[in-house]
């Protein structure tokens, strides 16, 4: 292990998957798919809402920017990964290590804040379609999309400014598969008690809370929904809803398991798995359950793609 001035870790070294070393080929092979799929999903519609002046709505541009979040996010964590995954053991300075804890903390939390706001966008357009254009006029879509984002930003420089200032003394193998606050945590050579609390009451307002208010938002959408008068449209609508929900709890969920308390009881291999499921999953599922199932993407998709064809044609 490096040491500068015999006390301080100057790289961690990243451990991944090293427990099962006959699957990492396999892993490898799974990730690599996965996060090539992200990448193109989330591409896809970021460049057709910037094309498709009908998509100049707040709705689709939510789920734009949703879109640069989950490629960033992925974009953070599955290359080193996937560099992981090469080898035994992979090693990773203090600098790239705290960038990276970072980078995790500012767009998993402004995906937080964005899930919650679409909720919202969702909510207003469904229970009060008449209002809705004055509810959610251009003033608040920005209000809304910026303080998104402020807050991701503002989560990020906090936490890790706070967990990079504890000593690290030794060991310095990080038992996880990226430089997540939890796992870097536990190799702190100090006291982290008042670190704790304030992520446990972080965690609570920045996950728990965006949480309750989606599933307020979608309760109350569910009762518009059973008003419907057409069956069709009510079991189109409840599909819609439930895999919103299924994405939605799936990405709160485990990132609060994991962050409620840093230093949990929980094995490393489970908040591995935890860990992929926000930061795998979540990305490669957002784009199949926002965009591709809505009519009016798959109608942009197509008339981008004629479009292309008659350019090719002639």
């Amino acid at each position: 292990m490096k040491r500068q001035n015999q006390s301080s870790v100057v790289e961690f070294i990243l451990l991944g998957f090293s427990n099962f070393p006959e699957l990492q080929e396999q892993l490898f092979g799974v990730f690599l798919a996965v996060y090539l799929v992200t990448l193109m999903g989330n591409a896809i519609i970021i460049v057709i809402i910037a094309l498709e002046q009908t998509l100049h709505v707040p709705m689709y541009l939510f789920l734009q920017n949703l879109s640069v979040v989950d490629m960033s996010f992925s974009a953070v964590i599955m290359p080193e990964m996937l560099v992981v995954l090469t080898r035994k053991k992979t090693s990773i300075s203090f600098v790239s290590c705290f960038a990276q804890m970072y980078f995790i903390l500012f767009f998993g939390g402004t995906e937080c804040f964005l899930l919650g706001t679409m909720a919202y966008d969702r909510f207003a357009a469904i229970c009060h379609p008449l209002s809705y254009p004055m509810i959610m006029n251009k003033r608040v879509f920005m209000k809304l999309l910026i303080t998104s984002w402020t807050l991701g930003f503002m989560l990020g420089t906090v936490q890790t400014s706070w967990v990079s200032s504890f000593p690290f003394c030794g060991p310095n193998e990080i038992n996880h598969i990226s430089c997540e606050t939890p796992a870097v945590l536990e190799l702190a050579c100090a006291d982290t008690f008042l670190f704790e609390i304030y992520a446990f009451t972080g965690t609570i307002l920045i996950i728990m809370v965006p949480f309750m208010l989606i599933l307020l938002s979608y309760i109350w959408i569910l009762f518009a929904i059973l008003r419907m008068p057409s069956a069709t449209g009510r079991q189109k609508a409840f599909s819609t809803c439930a895999s919103h929900l299924t994405s939605v709890t799936l990405f709160y969920g485990t990132a609060s398991m994991t962050y409620l308390q840093p230093k949990s009881g929980y094995s490393p291999e489970t908040k591995k798995l935890m860990s992929l499921s926000y930061s795998l999953l979540t990305p490669l599922l957002n784009p199949l359950i926002y965009s591709f199932r809505n009519s009016e993407m798959k109608r942009a998709l197509m008339k981008l793609w004629r479009r292309r064809v008659d350019l090719h044609t002639f």
